[in-house]
């Protein structure tokens, strides 16, 4: 049976990071790209973080019935939505493993798509003051930082991942990052048994 394996944590968490570190370390997962129509960001490359693409595009998915599951954000910018596709990246008829990035909510219906005993979450957790710190310290690598963006997303997340989500979506194992490396070790221990 085909497991996908769904890392999610609020912004600057350091998911992105683990993400590509369980990549390096099973080559035999699958990456799914999702999509999204926010801008590019500097450093980002077309169909590594995600295809970025248009609202229209978005609509002609909707219209052939091929969201996994969406969330459009009212940023400081305007709306940006982010989805998934089923546009053949996954199929769970074998025993291939799948590794997802996202949220708590993209998770959720993700899991709800595809049923729950596909899914295997891996929800990495930050000290709040650490992560804001974080973002700070990434956004300023910007040409053109987006601060207010930031502090959307900072606040957004507070009630995105409450205690209450969490039980809900049956999130029950946290992997702190508060030591990267000792937290990669830690997943990737807990994804190498669910693999065997």
């Amino acid at each position: 049976m085909g497991k996908i394996f769904y890392v999610m944590g609020k912004s600057a968490s350091g998911k992105d990071t683990i993400y590509k570190k369980l990549l390096e370390k099973f080559p035999q997962l699958k990456r799914v790209i999702p999509y999204t129509t926010r801008p590019i960001r500097d450093g980002e490359l077309e169909g590594e973080e995600y295809y970025f693409t248009v609202e229209k595009m978005l609509d002609e998915y909707r219209r052939a019935h091929k969201i996994i599951e969406e969330r459009t954000y009212q940023t400081v910018y305007g709306p940006w939505s982010y989805f998934a596709v089923d546009d053949g990246q996954i199929d769970l008829k074998g025993n291939m493993g799948y590794l997802m990035i996202g949220t708590l909510e993209s998770y959720e219906k993700t899991r709800s798509y595809y049923g729950e005993e596909h899914l295997v979450p891996i929800y990495v957790e930050v000290e709040d003051g650490d992560r804001l710190l974080r973002a700070v310290e990434r956004e300023r690598t910007q040409k053109v930082p987006k601060y207010k963006e930031l502090c959307r997303r900072f606040l957004a997340d507070e009630e995105d991942f409450k205690e209450e989500n969490l039980k809900s979506c049956g999130i029950e194992r946290r992997f702190y990052n508060n030591d990267l490396e000792g937290c990669i070790k830690e997943i990737a221990e807990y994804v190498g048994k669910s693999l065997s």
